[in-house]
């Protein structure tokens, strides 16, 4: 399913469309969330100075990119159920958080070893969020049976949110 996302997102969101995938969206926040963390620089400082503490301060990151992740998705969701769709919350709330994070994964990946200010990394931003984008509205259409325009004002707020707080980081 992860990598079907990618090549055929309309045939999984089809197949998937009554069936949650709670444990893609969990496996992804835990990989997503632990890349993010690791690739910072205080995490890499507490690792230097304590291990233990370090990984108290990982879990407690992965804790809270896990309920940010699902709020997201119960957010949506909720959202697309005010716009009129149907859809069901489970196979709503975890897919949203399986296509945000498949998506951002690219990003992570490269600002793991680049500075985020590179334009190489921006541009990864950028893309891989349009991207998201893109497929958060395909899942929201399919799932809640909403037109187009209604789907992608449904994912505006939280992509928005997740583009300023999770992709461009703090502005300095």
């Amino acid at each position: 399913m992860i990598l079907g996302l990618w090549y055929r997102p309309v045939d999984v969101f089809d197949e998937a469309r009554d069936r949650s995938a709670w444990s893609a969206a969990v496996l992804l926040c835990l990989i997503s969330g632990g890349i993010g963390i690791v690739s910072v620089g205080p995490f890499r400082a507490q690792w230097a100075a304590n291990h233990t503490a370090a990984l108290q301060l990982a879990g407690m990151a992965e804790a809270g990119v896990l309920l940010a992740s699902l709020g997201l998705g119960a957010v949506t969701h909720a959202i697309a159920r005010t716009l009129g769709g149907n859809g069901r919350f489970a196979p709503t709330a975890s897919l949203f958080v399986v296509v945000f994070w498949v998506t951002d994964l690219p990003r992570l990946l490269i600002a793991a070893w680049l500075p985020t200010s590179s334009t190489f990394v921006q541009a990864a931003t950028w893309t891989t969020w349009g991207f998201g984008y893109f497929l958060a509205v395909l899942l929201i259409r399919g799932q809640h049976h909403l037109p187009t325009r209604k789907a992608a004002t449904a994912v505006s707020v939280q992509m928005l949110a997740a583009l300023a707080l999770l992709k461009l980081g703090p502005v300095q």
